[in-house]
């Protein structure tokens, strides 16, 4: 139900979380550069890029990459409206693809060779995470029969202590959609890798820009999806989203990217293993009890 709270509870939403995605965005690069033995760029850095490029003069190759940019920025933007309005969770999935499917259409919208094989590897990677978020959803539903954001956050006890499997799970995905190793096969992260930037090759400038904030929004999208897991309690979420994101940057520095094939292979073979496990578990104590 719309009420003026919840509508102004989306907005701010919308405001800040760019902001926040923006500073996560910089103590991530913050604390890379320390386990890196550097001294790193300033927290703030991200903001300082996302600015100098909106400062650039508007290059393209063509209208549709542009068309694409900004299809990726207003998915991004209405799942974290949708998230902000306790909507359904299949709808914000729903939505969420389609920003990541148009990201691809604009990458192999270019000549360049680099772009085309990171929009093939934008959509493996969308092929391997994608199941995984459904099972996740599907998971949380068996526990608190809903796919409703208010009705899992009135659920009275932490999903997470009946679904830690699923929640690894879930991590899988993370890893996969914050672009970071080993996983980061479609835009190349850390620029020196064998296509460069990937699906991000074409980009430039404000349109750059666009998609950087894009993914300020999907940050703090997957890390308010895994704040679900226990929203009984803000110091166990801030704990769990704290350590979940610490152990994101520590294993992208620690691992060396994966190939497609691997990545496909393995984390479907240990996802689904996982899950299923998980719901075979929650099967057996429902027969129990």
């Amino acid at each position: 139900m719309f009420t003026v709270s919840n509508i102004i509870i989306a907005i701010l939403a919308v405001i800040l979380t760019p902001l926040l995605g923006g500073l996560i965005a910089g103590l991530d690069r913050k604390l890379t550069a320390r386990l890196q033995g550097r001294y790193g760029p300033p927290i703030l850095q991200p903001f300082y890029d996302v600015f100098k490029l909106l400062g650039k003069s508007k290059m393209m190759v063509n209208g549709t990459q542009v068309f694409c940019a900004w299809i990726y920025l207003i998915s991004a933007v209405s799942s974290v409206l949708l998230f902000a309005l306790r909507s359904d969770l299949l709808m914000i999935f729903f939505v969420l693809t389609i920003g990541s499917v148009f990201l691809a259409i604009g990458a192999s919208s270019t000549p360049s060779p680099y772009s085309q094989i990171g929009a093939q590897r934008e959509l493996i990677q969308m092929l391997t995470y994608e199941p995984l978020l459904i099972v996740v959803f599907v998971s949380i539903y068996f526990v608190t029969g809903s796919f409703k954001i208010d009705d899992i956050l009135s659920y009275p006890r932490p999903i997470f202590l009946s679904l830690p499997l699923i929640y690894l799970v879930l991590g899988f995905a993370l890893t996969i959609k914050l672009r970071k190793s080993p996983f980061d096969i479609s835009t190349s992260h850390h620029g020196h890798q064998e296509i460069v930037k990937g699906v991000l090759t074409e980009y430039s400038g404000p349109h750059l820009a666009l998609i950087e904030i894009a993914h300020w929004y999907e940050i703090m999208l997957v890390l308010g999806i895994c704040g679900l897991f226990w929203s009984t309690s803000w110091i166990g979420l801030l704990l769990l989203l704290i350590v979940t994101y610490a152990a994101e940057v520590v294993v992208d520095n620690l691992v060396t990217r994966a190939t497609w094939r691997w990545m496909l292979t393995y984390v479907w073979g240990v996802g689904i293993s996982l899950a299923f496990f998980n719901i075979a578990f929650l099967y057996a104590n429902r027969f129990v009890n």
